[in-house]
């Protein structure tokens, strides 16, 4: 545990660079071996918005980095934060123990919150009117998004009292899960389910890009199901069933748009809706 944490203590920029292409590209791959949706759509068309955000939000948290490390320097060198108040803890539980809090105060908690607060919702709303969720999905996220998450893994590191090797690990296993849960891959129903007994699972999370409440309001997780399984907010539905997007804004042409994207959250308020028929999609099957 000890090598694994001075590896991320001082993680190279390439190293991470690397972990980010690998993950997309193998699950990029492995969607076209064992597809959940056959999307009718030119699979580098809809990636290239995506990998816009991507990009914002790697600018983003490079350029904030130092708030992380001040931070992460200064509970430490206070003995301040979660982990640093339970007497006793051995290595591996006070790394478990760290990542499990970054996934609650980093993840959990503001994706909770910007489905709840209505001008956030605006902004979070870019990531939901994906109407093909595959892997790239993952990192769909307006630059405003990208300032709301870092503030909150930035509190959550104040409180969890995490150092910068464990702030590293969560952010390294927060990428590949995301990109391991928007994958647009079928997995057999059995094996999803156990993972989401403990991991967000790529079923567990499709739900969660259902165009309709209350399963839009659900399955927050980004690693951990466990939130969603305490806190009262993991749902089911049928894979078969789902059908992504949001259904107060269904235009697939202005949502796959980056200028349209980019507007997305100064459009007027429309109130979701929680009943009804739920037609076929178009571009599933």
């Amino acid at each position: 545990m000890e090598t694994i944490l001075n590896y991320f203590e001082n993680i190279p920029s390439l190293h991470r660079s690397l972990l980010l292409v690998s993950g997309i590209t193998f699950f990029w791959l492995l969607e076209g071996a064992v597809p959940l949706f056959r999307f009718r759509y030119r699979k580098w068309r809809h990636a290239l918005p995506n990998f816009f955000f991507t990009a914002t939000t790697i600018v983003i948290n490079f350029a904030l980095a130092f708030l992380l490390l001040r931070t992460s320097d200064w509970v430490v060198a206070n003995d301040f934060g979660i982990i640093n108040w339970v007497p006793g803890l051995p290595l591996w539980a006070y790394v478990v123990l760290g990542v499990l809090l970054l996934d609650f105060f980093g993840a959990y908690l503001p994706h909770f919150v910007e489905h709840k607060v209505r001008p956030l919702w605006m902004i979070h709303l870019v990531h939901h009117t994906d109407h093909e969720v595959d892997t790239t999905t993952a990192n769909r996220h307006h630059p405003l998004e990208s300032f709301i998450r870092f503030f909150f893994t930035l509190v959550g590191v104040f409180v969890s009292g995490t150092p910068i090797a464990i702030v590293m690990l969560y952010q390294s296993l927060s990428l590949l899960a995301t990109q391991f849960s928007h994958a647009n891959i079928r997995l057999p129903a059995r094996v999803d389910k156990a993972l989401s007994w403990v991991l967000v699972s790529p079923d567990m999370h499709k739900v969660h890009h259902h165009y309709r409440l209350p399963y839009t309001d659900s399955n927050y997780g980004n690693i951990f199901s466990i939130w969603d399984r305490l806190l009262g907010t993991y749902m089911e539905l049928d894979r078969e069933a789902i059908v992504y997007g949001v259904d107060t804004f269904p235009d697939p042409v202005v949502n796959a748009s980056l200028t349209g994207l980019l507007k997305q959250p100064f459009h007027k308020y429309r109130k979701p809706t929680f009943s009804g028929e739920e037609p076929d999609s178009p571009a599933q099957g």
